[in-house]
């Protein structure tokens, strides 16, 4: 696979021909330029030290996700034979190489990072992550009571012999490889399961530090690996035998199951089992230490079956992610302060009976998420249960978090008599586990609960409320671009709409029959549906601005999404900026589009802010000759979320809230200057760095010191 072409090249051999493989960047290699941007706010000594440790377990935990993902199922294509090219025109094989080296490149450099910069900033600050070897006398026979009481009765070694096969190696396990001698000089393999249900950094003391200026004692934490303290006490599992060596371990499998729905009778069992062989999926990725000896590692890639070329070899913590449990120490002062979300005035009597309704019947609300609360959106649904006018609940979940506020409304309204009706995604990644037993739960007190549409995945996110009131029917609805889970509304930005209009409560009432009933609805009167009329209402618009522009009516398209993959999409794209249409585009994670390539797409720019809050807001700003429309929803611009998932976009009309939208959250992202990263041509980002001319501006920090907003005031 051939490195970026330069702008010049892309230009010299395509012209104007927007099919060209070389327009496009790869989806994968966009996809880790993102795991980059988040090491970089690991690096970034201007956030608190904790919160670079958080964003280091995150790009852990995102490279987990990649090799589950992403590169299993490069590897399935390339098993099962398939040279499907990808938007950028290579093979299963050619991506695959790249992106092996791009993985190895980037764990090792987090890893170097953790060591030689952290550790010592953790270290300066009281907090000691330690080697077994560096504890002190005391500090051991502290350790080793810990591994004596609560370690040693967990542990099942396992050996390797003609009558004991090799083990099977848990997906995201840490083990020991052991090499040990019985007395007859005989050499034995076995292996060591790091047990996950205890803490992978052990704490050993938290002592009193020095006094800070400000008159306050810290408390210094003392921590060391679990695995080392375990590699330290082996001589107990192995009684009369002499312990040669032992080396750690990390194995990550394929973690996304084919679910065979056209086979399946229920759907609810099929992804319980393919969770369960979520456990058993082919091994991509085994990360091991440089003092792994070459026997060691065959017999592990031998009998794991694992490809040679998906081993990689670092130093430091083999699953950084488990660096979050840092996070967990309370060191305010390493933290970003904690803030309060905001409640709109309009909503600060939300939780009394019926006053949300008549907050709503008032006009449209708008809620920007974590800087507004999510607690009115609890309090509509706890309202709507306990209230004697509702008739029905109807909604969409698809990552709800356990301990969910949002399952305990749905259960008290079956309580007091609603019907209700909740379509709970099983196929949500990662979620499954947590989606099925939600789903139990609500079965087993009577709501009805279906589990989505063949062959698609249910994604959009939707609430009705169905009331009477003296002789009417009125449907009140919440729609959102992220999920119903007070947890990630606390982390992640997102933004919630209310409104009782007419023929968007129409259009829910036809998109809840199409999700639990048969419906072969084509179309909506707001809503944009997919995969039923979002993608052709996406081109239309971006048609529409096309031909404003060609009549001197100076079009603007400004996109905020999580990703853009879809070739389509794209390809209308470059076409604005052919005609001179302005295109601002806010994409977080994977761009596949290539921004300032002369000729194609000179007047498109492509921003990606990595902050404090994971950027999850889809927002779809139309100027439209200055008649201006705004659309919000669930859907990324990519293959799967507008042919393959249910997704809802919805209007806002309110002239006051487009402007907020416009002016006080696209405008101020588009300004920011200290998280914003601003995309080349050749895929890769550079930092904005703010000047005399243009002082600094986080737009993250500015939603929380600017709530609320001047148009709510």
């Amino acid at each position: 696979m051939s490195e970026p072409a330069t702008p010049a090249k892309v230009e010299a051999e395509v012209g104007s021909d927007l099919q060209d493989s070389q327009l496009y960047i790869n989806r994968e290699l966009s996809l880790l330029q993102f795991q980059y941007r988040v090491l970089e706010e690991a690096q970034d000594s201007n956030n608190p030290l904790l919160e670079r440790v958080k964003f280091l377990a995150i790009v852990g935990s995102n490279l987990d996700e990649f090799f589950m993902v992403r590169v299993a199922a490069l590897q399935q294509q390339l098993a099962a034979g398939v040279f499907e090219m990808s938007e950028d025109g290579h093979t299963p094989a050619a991506q695959l190489a790249v992106v092996r080296r791009v993985i190895s490149k980037l764990m090792v450099q987090a890893r170097e990072y953790f060591l030689q910069e952290l550790m010592p900033a953790l270290a300066k600050a009281g907090i000691f992550v330690m080697n077994y070897s560096e504890l002190d006398e005391k500090q051991k026979s502290k350790v080793e009571k810990y591994f004596n009481e609560s370690v040693f009765p967990v542990l099942t070694p396992l050996a390797l012999d003609p009558g004991r096969p090799f083990p099977h190696i848990s997906n995201l396990s840490l083990n020991l490889a052991i090499l040990i001698r019985d007395k007859a000089g005989n050499e034995h393999f076995a292996r060591l399961k790091v047990p996950d249900t205890l803490p992978a950094l052990v704490p050993i003391k938290k002592t009193s530090g020095g006094l800070r200026k400000d008159g306050t004692v810290p408390h210094n934490h003392y921590f060391v690996w679990l695995d080392q303290l375990i590699s330290a006490n082996l001589a107990r599992l192995f009684p009369g035998m002499e312990i040669i060596e032992s080396h750690p371990f990390r194995v990550t499998r394929d973690a996304d199951p084919v679910i065979q729905e056209l086979e399946a009778d229920d759907l609810l069992e099929t992804v319980e089992e393919s969770v369960r062989q979520r456990r058993f999926g082919s091994v991509v990725g085994l990360t091991v230490k440089r003092a792994m000896p070459q026997r060691i590692l065959e017999i592990l890639t031998s009998n794991l079956e694992a490809d040679p070329r998906d081993v990689y070899t670092v130093e430091g913590p083999l699953g950084l992610s488990s660096l979050m449990s840092l996070y967990g120490i309370e060191r305010h002062d390493l933290k970003e302060p904690p803030f309060v979300p905001h409640i709109q005035p309009v909503l600060e009597k939300s939780a009394e009976d019926g006053e949300i309704f008549a907050a709503i019947r008032r006009g449209p609300i708008l809620l920007h998420h974590p800087f507004d609360s999510f607690k009115p959106v609890v309090d509509f649904l706890n309202v709507a249960a306990t209230d004697p006018d509702v008739l029905a609940i109807k909604m969409t979940l698809y990552r709800v978090g356990r301990n969910s506020p949002v399952v305990a409304a749905l259960l008290k309204a079956m309580e007091h008599n609603k019907q209700v009706a909740v379509l709970v995604e099983l196929k949500a990644r990662f979620d499954e586990e947590s989606n099925i037993q939600w789903a139990r739960a609500l079965e087993a007190e009577g709501v009805h609960v279906v589990y989505g549409l063949l062959g698609l995945k249910t994604h959009c996110k939707i609430a009705l409320v169905v009331r009477r009131e003296g002789r009417r029917i009125r449907r009140y609805v919440h729609l959102a671009t992220g999920n119903y889970n007070p947890v990630t509304a606390q982390l992640y930005t997102d933004i919630g709409y209310f409104t009782c209009d007419d023929t968007i409560g129409s259009d829910a009432t036809d998109l809840f029959n199409y999700l639990t009933g048969y419906s072969a609805k084509g179309d909506y009167q707001k809503l944009l549906v997919a995969p039923i009329n979002l993608r052709r209402r996406f081109e239309e618009l971006i048609q529409r601005e096309i031909e404003h522009q060609r009549n001197g009516r100076q079009g603007h398209l400004i996109f905020k999404i999580n990703a853009l993959v879809d070739k389509s999409t794209i390809r209308m794209l470059y076409e604005a900026s052919q005609a001179g249409v302005r295109v601002d585009l806010l994409v977080r994670g994977i761009c596949c589009l290539r921004p300032g390539l002369p000729g194609v797409s000179d007047n498109i720019r492509v921003i990606s802010i990595v902050g404090r809050f994971l950027e999850h807001t889809r927002i779809f700003y139309f100027r439209n000759a200055g008649e201006e429309e705004v659309y919000l929803g669930s859907a990324d611009l990519m293959p799967r979320n507008l042919n393959h998932r249910v997704e809802a976009v919805f209007p806002v009309e309110d002239p006051k809230l487009i402007r907020s939208l416009r002016d006080e959250i696209l405008e101020i992202y588009l300004q920011d200057n200290v998280k914003a990263r601003v995309m080349a041509s050749d895929g890769n980002y550079s930092r904005l760095v703010p000047d005399e001319k243009t002082p600094a501006l986080g737009s993250q920090s500015w939603f929380l010191q600017n709530r609320p907003p001047k148009s709510a005031r």
